[in-house]
């Protein structure tokens, strides 16, 4: 049996605790951040993060917005499964009942890696049909063999009930998580992200999550489907990412009608944990360009 994060040990002094609530949506328990005042903004980590991702964001831009972060099945403090299964679809499907259950609609949506492949989604639902803000966004298939490979070794992963924990025991080893994000995301991140991250990687239950949603995507459809979207999209994505390579970016911004593309130089693929200051700006600028609410571009500063 896996072991997932405990809120009362894990996340005792979890980033922005305060903002923190528990709301029953879905066949889930939903650890949920909410903050700020204005235009509802809501903010999708990717696979194997939580609402950590945004301890620094989140309160920069809930000067602006209305702030809703919730962590997604299977990660952090989310509990339960969604009654439809972890496919892209179903996840999109879940976030619907919570923010129905939370009597909330987006007027702008912030998704980051797997989190903009779900902002997307939730836009061909008409779930969320404001502007999309998308940093180094996983939206294509990996290429060539590759593209089946690794969905075929995230299922064999998923169905070994040991390699969660033998993920994970590896994680809680010192300075094994710091090395593992520098070399799997060509980011470098201050010493609370990587603490944040070692605790949620030292628990199976989240491991084995982030693997499930993996092994359960398909982005081939999602692919296809790409030239359906409507909403505005700006794609900011880091030049060092080592996860999500910009040609996939740019491949993917030549398929979606309305999509601008922001390179940021010398970031990777956590491009919004290293320059907090910097995605504020941009969600602020994109905000403004589309007239959500009474939100004005006020620079990088």
């Amino acid at each position: 049996m896996t072991t997932p994060p405990h809120w009362e040990t894990d996340g005792r002094d979890w980033p922005n605790r305060e903002a923190s609530r528990f709301v029953e949506a879905a066949g889930l328990r939903w650890h949920v951040q909410t903050m700020g005042t204005g235009p509802l903004l809501l903010m999708l980590h990717g696979t194997g993060a939580a609402t950590h991702s945004w301890r620094a964001l989140a309160p920069l831009l809930a000067e602006h917005f209305s702030v809703v972060a919730p962590d997604l099945p299977g990660h952090g403090f989310t509990s339960g499964r969604p009654r439809s299964g972890v496919s892209l679809p179903a996840v999109a499907g879940a976030l619907k009942e919570l923010l129905d259950a939370l009597d909330a609609e987006p007027a702008m949506t912030v998704g980051h890696s797997a989190g903009a492949a779900i902002a997307i989604q939730l836009s061909l639902d008409r779930a969320a049909d404001g502007p999309i803000v998308a940093f180094n966004p996983a939206l294509l298939p990996f290429p060539g063999l590759a593209a089946k490979l690794f969905p075929a070794m995230a299922k064999m992963l998923f169905v070994n009930p040991f390699a969660p924990r033998i993920f994970a025991g590896v994680a809680r080893r010192s300075g094994e998580v710091e090395r593992f994000l520098a070399r799997s995301t060509g980011s470098r991140i201050d010493g609370d992200g990587v603490r944040d991250y070692t605790r949620l990687l030292g628990r199976s239950g989240h491991v084995d999550g982030a693997i499930g949603m993996m092994a359960n995507w398909d982005l081939e459809t999602l692919k296809r489907r790409l030239p359906e979207v409507s909403a505005p999209i700006l794609l900011a994505h880091g030049t060092r990412d080592t996860a999500v390579p910009p040609s996939a970016m740019r491949e993917a911004a030549a398929l979606i009608s309305d999509a601008e593309i922001e390179m940021l130089d010398g970031l990777g693929h956590l491009a919004h944990e290293e320059r907090p200051d910097l995605a504020a700006a941009l969600v602020r600028r994109f905000a403004a360009d589309h007239a959500i609410g009474n939100v004005v571009d006020t620079g990088a500063g």
